[in-house]
């Protein structure tokens, strides 16, 4: 593996998500037979899809996490009222696509000003998920404000006990890839026997099969690949050919592959596909969130 540096490591990770919701959004809702014979394997950034998006365009997953990051890094210390407010611009602009569990935190937010809403089993999927790698940025010094603000930024949306295990497992396997990269992966093993040791529900292997955006079926579909494939291009296209909600366990991949290998590691095709603002933003973002981390408090 090349040398790579935290900044490597955390650029990999946020563009690995961003192209791995353009890449995974062309076949969102497709069956992998579906799949196979439209495009034989797919492997190309090509936009399309349900959502008719540009090639190279992203979906909520990367705009929601750009919405939380820039919340994150515009006020001098935590604010999760920043962060809804921030959701509620994102959402009154006219994003490509909101699911339904954020649409109803956001409005809910809107209407009555509450932060969290109360514990219920339709908030078991994979929004909050997909949206808190930067968190894990700008905590990655401070564990414990890591998994305070990760679950904080969850419960806006969704308040589910899996979905909490879920961010909490695959954040810290980011997060040891910024720190210690020399026993990450073994870590990353680990923590993913350990959260199935927990809740046997996210047993990934064998793999049982299933893409969708119940939180369960999205992180055992992620882990099962990125500790399958090594390589950051061979994990992500056996990830988004799954279909179902490619866009999303597509990103998650792509983070937790961008972080292993750094953004050194992402095909320059799949790179250079990004819609150049996208790009940009995520460029400065993570450089923005490392220097908050600095100075967290």
């Amino acid at each position: 593996m090349p040398d790579t540096t935290l900044h490597d490591r955390a650029l990999g990770a946020y563009l690995g998500l961003a192209v791995g919701d353009a890449l995974g959004a062309t076949v969102e809702f497709m069956t992998p037979r579906e799949i196979a014979l439209r495009y034989g394997v797919h492997r190309q950034i090509v936009g399309g899809g349900w959502l008719k998006l540009p090639a190279g365009e992203v979906t909520d997953d990367t705009t929601m996490s750009l919405a939380l990051g820039q919340a994150i890094v515009q006020q001098p210390r935590w604010s999760l009222h920043a962060v809804a407010q921030a959701w509620v611009t994102w959402l009154l602009g006219g994003p490509v696509d909101c699911g339904n569990t954020c649409r109803r935190g956001i409005r809910r937010f809107m209407r009555d000003g509450s932060l969290a809403g109360p514990l219920a089993d339709g908030d078991a999927g994979n929004g909050a998920l997909m949206r808190h790698l930067p968190v894990v940025l700008a905590t990655w010094r401070d564990e414990q404000a890591f998994e305070r603000w990760a679950i904080e930024q969850a419960h806006v949306t969704h308040h589910h006990p899996l979905s909490d295990a879920a961010i909490l497992s695959l954040g810290h396997m980011v997060r040891d890839w910024l720190i210690d990269p020399d026993t990450a992966d073994a870590r990353m093993r680990s923590r993913a026997q350990a959260l199935v040791d927990t809740h046997p529900v996210f047993r990934f292997d064998p793999y049982p099969g299933r893409a969708s955006g119940y939180v369960v079926d999205t992180v055992q579909t992620v882990l099962h690949h990125v500790l399958a494939y090594e390589d950051f291009e061979a994990c992500l296209v056996a990830v988004v050919n799954q279909g179902e909600d490619a866009d999303t366990t597509g990103a998650l991949a792509g983070m937790l592959a961008g972080a292993r290998g750094g953004w050194q590691a992402i095909p320059e095709r799949w790179r250079r596909a990004l819609r150049p603002q996208v790009r940009h933003a995520i460029e400065q973002q993570v450089n923005e969130l490392l220097r908050w981390a600095s100075i967290l408090r």
